[in-house]
């Protein structure tokens, strides 16, 4: 369905008043690559900063890249622009982050997920769109009788759900999930989950879920992808990332995710990293994670390691090789799986 193919995203930094000059560029995204299959679920997690909000704007296009491909359907679409964008666009929605600032205060419920419809016409006839927006807040399991009320008389859930219906409005084949659950309560973000999964199945859509809680990314996804400094680390399957990390970094975030059982906990080792994140605007040399890697060689700081599988992998028995960038990648984690 959909393929990022060494996507780059330099944002540049100036300096001057009347006479603005380039002295840098901050490095958000910085050679990503990654495949979207036909009803999969890509999840993408990382620590702030990483560059995964940035990957979701290029994806919609509203950011362009600086330097890459994104292929929908064999054709590069970060390229387009006027009618053959607004075309992709419709097949490819987007699910923010805030449901709080994401919906207009000045309008109506029913405005909000009916004006897809205002940009693409062709979507539905106009006498239907009521009825199409009905449809729709039944759908995302909110009443239908709701469309004349404004957003601020809905709780942070139900404001998502809305935000979940604008997306499903012109029947999209992918929606990128900017973070959907961040800002909403534990309880509400297991129902806004599940509600997703369902409409997944339903309408055979494909996702990009974006997030930095790790159980909820297990829970919903097929594929994961950890990134960290603008680049991908690691990518396999939902079992290969949290049975069998190989990056330092992705096990460090595994270790810190709470553990129920007490005896669990007390078994597994806890990785507590040096340092802070490097500056996307100056970041390390080779490896971008070798600064806070407990082992960093000389090699580390020389030669970027490729996103591949480790020799190592390829034929140990029990595990599931997957790409990892780290020259030395061990064949057990550090660390007990989360």
């Amino acid at each position: 369905m959909l393929e990022a193919r060494g996507l780059v995203k330099h944002f540049p930094l100036t300096r001057g008043i009347l006479f603005r000059r380039q002295v840098g560029a901050v490095r958000a995204v910085d050679g990503v690559s990654f495949t979207l299959g036909r009803g999969e679920t890509l999840g993408v997690v990382g620590e702030s900063g990483c560059g995964k909000s940035t990957v979701a704007k290029l994806l919609v296009s509203l950011e362009r890249p600086t330097a890459g491909e994104i292929i929908y359907k064999g054709e590069d679409i970060s390229r387009l622009s006027g009618r053959a964008l607004k075309a992709v666009r419709r097949n490819i929605q987007m699910v923010f982050q805030d449901p709080y600032t994401s919906l207009n205060p000045r309008m109506t419920v029913g405005d909000i997920i009916g004006e897809p419809f205002d940009i693409h016409p062709e979507a539905a006839p106009k006498g239907d769109r009521r009825r199409r927006v009905r449809d729709l807040l039944d759908v995302v399991g909110l009443n239908p009788e709701y469309l004349n009320r404004y957003p601020h008389q809905f709780s942070g859930g139900q404001r998502q759900r809305i935000g979940i219906a604008r997306g499903l409005a012109l029947n999209p084949e992918i929606i990128v999930a900017d973070e959907p659950v961040s800002a909403l309560d534990v309880s509400v973000q297991a129902q806004v989950v599940n509600l997703m999964e369902r409409l997944q199945e339903e309408f055979g859509l494909s996702y990009v879920f974006i997030a930095h809680d790790l159980s909820i990314v297990r829970h919903i996804s097929d594929r994961v992808g950890v990134m960290y400094l603008g680049k991908i680390v690691e990518i396999g399957t939902d079992h290969a990332i949290y049975d069998h990390p190989t990056h330092p970094y992705t096990q460090a975030l595994l270790s810190a995710v709470p553990v129920p059982d007490p005896e669990a906990r007390e078994r597994r080792e806890r990785i507590i990293l040096a340092g802070d994140v490097p500056s996307p605007a100056n970041p390390p040399s080779g490896c971008g994670f070798r600064t806070r890697c407990w082992k960093a060689r000389d090699l580390c700081a020389d030669v970027e390691p490729p996103l591949a599988v480790p020799v190592e992998f390829a034929a140990a028995p029990g595990v599931v090789a997957h790409d990892s960038a780290c020259h030395f990648a061990e064949e057990k984690p550090q660390v007990a799986s989360a």
